[in-house]
């Protein structure tokens, strides 16, 4: 009888540990799982996407004030920077808010090209 209690009293331990450690899976979880329409801040895909976002509007915002960039070609890049936003919000409301790994290749591969252009534009 006292085997019988003590292997019940460590089936519920361990079944407790387990709903422990699996709420503070989801407590300390970088990702919030964002249901449909909602945008996943805390996702690792869009984090990098959007790092790379601001870190070249404070590219052009720097080309912009020490003048290495033209009215135009600023307006230029804005446009274009835009364009790789909204494609990142159209891509994200597909998936739940997050990004799949071919549509931040995809983004990447346009920032690339948005950054070559800062440079170039900056250095003419």
């Amino acid at each position: 009888m006292r085997n019988k209690v003590t292997k019940s009293l460590l089936v519920m331990a361990a079944g407790v540990l387990f709903v422990g450690v699996s709420a503070a899976q989801t407590a300390n979880s970088t990702t919030s799982g964002a249901g449909p329409g909602v945008v996943d801040p805390g996702h690792p895909r869009v984090n990098e996407v959007n790092g790379r976002a601001e870190n070249q509007q404070q590219r052009i915002a720097s080309g912009v004030k020490n003048g290495s960039l033209s009215p135009g070609e600023t307006a230029n890049l804005e446009r274009r920077e835009n364009h790789i936003q909204n494609e990142e919000k159209r891509d994200m409301a597909k998936n739940n808010g997050h990004l799949t790994k071919a549509e931040q290749n995809k983004l990447n591969r346009q920032q690339n090209h948005v950054s070559r252009s800062i440079y170039k534009d900056k250095h003419n």
